[in-house]
């Protein structure tokens, strides 16, 4: 007989209790202003090098350094936010991040090699002020466990998939402007202006690091070194792999047809759905109890995205991607929630850093594997690839769910199975 900490469904009014409680309101308002560039900076910093230098090849470059910057930054300022706080980190790197960006500009505007642009680009990722996972892990000190935190939590994925809709966008509509640098001076502006401003809200000054960390002492992965830490991992990589294959091969399919200005719209599609979706299943999760919903959840992806590769048309790949679309939110949502269950006392923020740096490094990888494989093929082999492989790590989540179950379960939330 094993005890587990069955997850509750949250209601609209979770949801309004969440965002009502004492102290959260100027957290939530600077940390929309802070994390809405999460998904533009990137892609700025691409579309700004491919202008100024007219070539793919060096901008693909910059803004790989770029991403691989943002998977080590979350990790390393989360540790420290846990450490020390969310308030003197966010200060600190904001005033960093603001210097590397301007020598970025001075390098790309001055004509400097890739050879320069791709470490700079490196560290301006590692120095982006993370307010994401300090937000996240703000609501344990503002909320007690149970439904309206985990409405709060998400809130967060839901609100983060929303960034990822308008980001993308306007930093293709920027970049139009006369100067092509705007979208990230702009993108880099909001960014500093929401991390300040949430760093020096009283809730981010009155967050305390915890004492009684029951991370392993003296381990280089910290919080990751728990197994159940390890599985949300696996199942955030997985997550990102899917998406990064698709994120290459829905563009690429949308070119091969002969409109491939629609690419980028297609993909809002598969954001939208997310949403909604996100809203509805937070109301009935399924399945309920955590440790079976993260594989669950992975596996019914990469089935769904396999789909994708059946469509002949455009019309007919939208409503696919309507559905696969449907997956996307859930999942987010589940990992943060999953943490309660697994990350150590004492390393909220980075256990969230590390679901990020796993997202990140999948999407990476994804898009590396789909851009070799459009080249070899139609998309479709993209789409049954990403498909396949959500498949296999549902599967391999799934050997692995036990180390998911909680350390302890807490007597008004337990089922038996």
């Amino acid at each position: 007989m094993i005890l587990v900490r069955v997850s509750n469904s949250v209601t609209l009014t979770d949801y309004r209790a969440a965002l009502r409680t004492r102290g959260a309101a100027a957290p939530v308002v600077t940390s929309i202003l802070a994390r809405l560039p999460v998904a533009m900076i990137g892609l700025a910093l691409l579309l700004y090098i491919q202008r100024t230098t007219d070539s793919f090849g060096v901008a693909g470059l910059v803004s790989a350094g770029n991403l691989a910057g943002v998977a080590f930054g979350s990790v390393f300022q989360g540790r420290i936010m846990d450490r020390v706080g969310p308030t003197r980190p966010l200060l600190v790197v904001s005033g960093i991040f603001v210097v590397l960006v301007a020598i970025e500009i001075a390098v790309i505007e001055s004509g400097g090699p890739a050879l320069a642009m791709v470490p700079l680009a490196v560290a301006v990722g590692t120095s982006e002020p993370m307010t994401g996972p300090a937000s996240r892990a703000l609501w344990t000190l503002l909320l007690p466990e149970g439904r309206v935190r985990d409405a709060a939590y998400s809130y967060e994925a839901i609100s983060m998939e929303v960034f990822f809709i308008l980001g993308p966008g306007l930093a293709g509509l920027l970049v139009t402007m006369p100067w092509a640098g705007t979208g990230l001076v702009a993108g880099a502006v909001c960014m500093v202006l929401g991390s300040v401003g949430f760093a020096l809200t009283p809730a981010a000054r009155a967050q305390r690091p915890r004492t009684d960390s029951s991370a392993p002492a003296g381990s280089v992965l910290g919080a990751l070194a728990t197994p159940g830490m390890r599985s949300v991992a696996l199942a955030a990589f997985g997550f990102g792999t899917v998406l990064g294959m698709i994120e290459v091969a829905v563009p690429a399919a949308a070119e091969r047809t002969g409109h491939a200005a629609v690419g980028g719209l297609l993909l809002s599609v598969l954001s939208v759905s997310s949403v909604v979706v996100g809203v509805l299943y937070g109301m009935r999760p399924w399945p309920r109890p955590m440790h079976l919903r993260l594989p669950a959840l992975l596996f019914a992806f990469g089935a769904l995205v396999m789909l994708l590769a059946l469509p002949g048309t455009l019309l007919g790949l939208t409503a696919a991607l309507l559905i696969a679309g449907s997956l996307i939110t859930p999942q987010s949502t589940a990992h943060s929630v999953a943490l309660e269950a697994v990350a150590p006392e004492g390393t909220a923020t980075e256990a969230f850093g590390w679901v990020i740096t796993s997202v990140t490094l999948g999407a990476a990888a994804g898009q590396s594997l789909s851009g070799q494989l459009v080249e070899l093929q139609d998309p479709p082999l993209s789409f049954a690839t990403a498909g396949a492989i959500g498949l296999v790590l549902g599967g391999l989540l799934w050997a692995r769910r036990r180390t998911l179950l909680p350390a302890r379960a807490e007597a008004p939330q337990q089922a038996m199975i």
